[in-house]
């Protein structure tokens, strides 16, 4: 318990900092009053989560302040990003008589069904608002792929290969499940985004929330200190959850993302909401303290994915916004330099030893999983081999699992060819209508062209990352949050009205320099 405190300590200190510092900034895409309220929440919502003993115990404390939280809040999906991982995702499975277990309820489902649900029936049943947004080919291919989860039954990968009888209480289970997990994110905000206001301010509260664990994940590298680590294990009860993972030596940071891989994702899509949202700050110490703390997280973490993803994101968004070119130029002048400064510094030997290099351990792992994996799908290229562990057990690591870090890999293992195809013209769709909406708006709307730039650029260097991620926490909400993001995006390309900023609210036009 002690320990907990001690951690709690830090953390409260660290985001109380990273807040009061970012309060002016956030001031400029939303109101005082929804500011100071999700910071109380997230503060409170910190404090019990760490002096609880249990995730139930803690329940009560967080279900009635999202439930006050999100009935007060203008932007119920900018409420639901900041708080998104103000807790670690560990999934405690809810008991019920005569069973295993309903099924796990984390800190994703709490605001799912606190703050994403509640807030999607008021929208509904509001006679002004029902009808905004429209059912959609993407809402149609998610459906199918949820349609697809359903229907084809995966079995965990147990010890001795026992396999666990799918029934038809299983299959509703996965229904509902798909429903919370992914389409209610996907519908909710797709459709409460209704104005660039709140689009805006959803991006703002993705970003202050991804600096805070920046912050923290900077401290948890400098002090070899996982801050949430005793909290994981006391909610999950196992001893053993919770692990410091290294490279080279050095922690990689993770703060409350659940794992280091899963925090760099996050702030990868983070930099690239902020490569727009920092045309609407005058000061270049606000631009560059910012880009900076974010980078500190990413550096943290040890994710190359990220560093990779980070980058490619930098310049899709030179190349999809206004004068391509000229930027792109200019964006690979400012890499260079920045490369330069690095290599230069006490830290750019630590990264060229982090880069990968041919005969490493991981890499020859990833190229035999790859090999075996992509047999497999093509001998079963329709629907997939639902149950692969047994033709894959020399792959199996020291963890005892078969980690398939391959999110294209493992929805073409489970759910076949049509599946991965469902899954990426959803994504693809949702790009290819924010980049069409920039380009359209690049005349007429630069700095609506611009919030498309960064959403179509987020997209891209997500489909690098996810080749190197496994399809869960972080990676899969950032994921379904773009693509919500993007849609809610395209209707407003198409509404005249809806483009124009919300009075009273902060304000999104960006400042004269």
């Amino acid at each position: 318990m002690l320990a907990s405190l001690k951690a709690l300590i830090v953390v409260l200190a660290i985001a109380a900092t990273i807040f009061h510092l970012a309060k002016p900034l956030a001031l400029r895409f939303m109101s005082q009053e929804d500011f100071s309220r999700r910071r109380l929440v997230w503060l409170v919502l910190t404090a019990a989560g760490f002096v609880s003993p249990n995730f139930w115990m803690y329940l009560l404390v967080a279900v009635p302040m999202l439930v006050w939280a999100n009935r007060h809040d203008s932007n119920p999906i900018a409420l639901y990003l900041l708080m998104l991982h103000v807790m670690p995702p560990v999934g405690i499975i809810i008991p019920i008589l005569g069973n295993n277990g309903l099924f796990p309820l984390d800190n994703y489902r709490v605001l799912a069904l606190c703050v994403l649900l509640p807030a999607t029936i008021r929208q509904r049943k509001n006679p002004q608002h029902a009808t905004a947004g429209t059912f959609g080919a993407m809402d149609i291919l998610l459906l199918a792929f949820g349609v697809l989860q359903v229907a084809l039954y995966t079995p965990p990968d147990l010890a001795h290969h026992f396999v666990i009888p799918d029934s038809v209480s299983n299959a509703l289970r996965r229904a509902i499940l798909f429903l919370l997990d992914t389409y209610l994110l996907y519908f909710a905000i797709s459709r409460l985004c209704r104005s660039r206001q709140q689009l805006v301010e959803a991006a703002a509260s993705f970003c202050l929330a991804c600096a805070v664990m920046a912050a923290l994940a900077m401290f948890e590298q400098l002090r070899v200190w996982l801050l949430y680590v005793d909290l994981v294990r006391n909610w999950s009860g196992d001893p053993y959850a919770g692990f410091y993972l290294t490279r080279n030596g050095v922690l990689r940071a993770q703060a409350s993302a659940g794992h280091s891989i899963s925090l760099g994702f996050l702030l990868a899509v983070a930099s690239g909401l902020w490569l727009y949202l920092r045309s609407h700050v005058s000061s270049r110490i606000q631009q560059i303290g910012v880009t900076l703390l974010l980078w500190g997280g990413l550096f943290a973490t040890d994710s190359r994915g990220s560093w990779l993803g980070t980058a490619a994101i930098y310049f899709a968004f030179k190349a999809a916004g206004p004068r391509a070119m000229s930027r792109l130029a200019k964006g690979f002048g400012v890499a260079l330099a920045v490369a330069g400064l690095i290599a230069v510094s006490p830290i750019g030997d630590r990264i060229l030893d982090m880069l990968p290099k041919s005969g490493q351990p991981a890499d020859l792992y990833r190229h035999r999983l790859a090999d075996r994996g992509w047999e497999l799908v093509f001998a079963h290229p329709f629907f997939g081999d639902q149950f692969p562990w047994p033709k894959m057990e020399d792959l199996r690591q020291g963890e005892g699992i078969i980690d398939i870090v391959n999110t294209y890999l493992g929805v073409a293992l489970n759910y076949g060819l049509i599946g991965l195809f469902l899954f990426l013209v959803f994504i693809l769709v949702a790009m290819t209508r924010a980049y069409a909406g920039a380009r359209t708006l690049v005349n007429s709307d630069a700095d609506l062209a611009m919030l498309g730039a960064s959403l179509t650029a987020c997209i891209a260097g997500t489909l690098i990352m996810i080749n190197s991620d496994s399809f869960i926490m972080g990676p899969q909400k950032a994921f379904y949050i773009l693509a919500a993001l993007t849609a809610a995006y395209s209707q407003l390309t198409k509404s005249p009205r809806g483009r124009l900023a919300v009075p009273g609210s902060g304000n999104v036009q960006p400042e004269r320099r």
